[in-house]
């Protein structure tokens, strides 16, 4: 994406790639958001949607110290900055090219990327993670929104990720997910 926007001329800027007002409350609000929005998703948002508490795709990586140094570079390079800029970034500044940039265009804009970034997660995450996808997509994209760049929905998906793999990587998902719901 970055390649795409260098090629057709398109500014970082309206990638959302600006700077923070600043990046230590951008990164520790991330982190913060991050972590507080994966434990409401596991512990009360997909037990009510009726999701298993354990993630099978991934439950691989219970105690497997050698999996952790791809899993960590995956998590924060690949879904926290990569996803970011595809789904937050390049897919909300081509949408407002096709929709602009009204209140309407923008919730949208909101609905669109975010049916996206679910269905991008139905190969390795099935329907389950297509619902979790659905609602954090929503919710990244508030976040971009709110935040006017990419820094704030990037550190709080990846600390969402990393709470993640911190949650199943100690076996904790399912005491997680049963924490309001048996």
């Amino acid at each position: 994406m970055l390649a795409w926007a260098r090629l057709s001329r398109t500014p970082f800027r309206d990638l959302g790639f600006v700077r923070p007002k600043s990046w230590r409350i951008t990164l520790l609000g991330g982190v913060a958001l991050g972590v507080a929005s994966k434990t409401i998703m596991k512990a009360v948002v997909m037990p009510l949607l009726g999701a298993p508490p354990v993630n099978q795709g991934y439950h691989f990586l219970v105690g497997n110290k050698a999996a952790l140094p791809g899993m960590l570079f995956t998590l924060t390079i690949t879904a926290g900055f990569g996803e970011e800029t595809v789904f937050r970034g390049f897919l909300f500044e081509r949408c407002r090219k096709i929709l602009g940039c009204g209140r309407g265009a923008t919730i949208v804009t909101v609905l669109i990327t975010s049916v996206i970034f679910a269905i991008a997660h139905y190969l390795d995450q099935g329907w389950t993670g297509v619902e979790q996808a659905l609602f954090t997509g929503s919710f990244f994209g508030a976040l971009f929104l709110f935040a006017g760049n990419l820094w704030l929905p990037m550190a709080t998906h990846a600390a969402f990720d990393l709470t993640a793999l911190a949650m199943i990587y100690w076996d904790l998902e399912s005491e997680i997910a049963h924490l309001f719901f048996q």
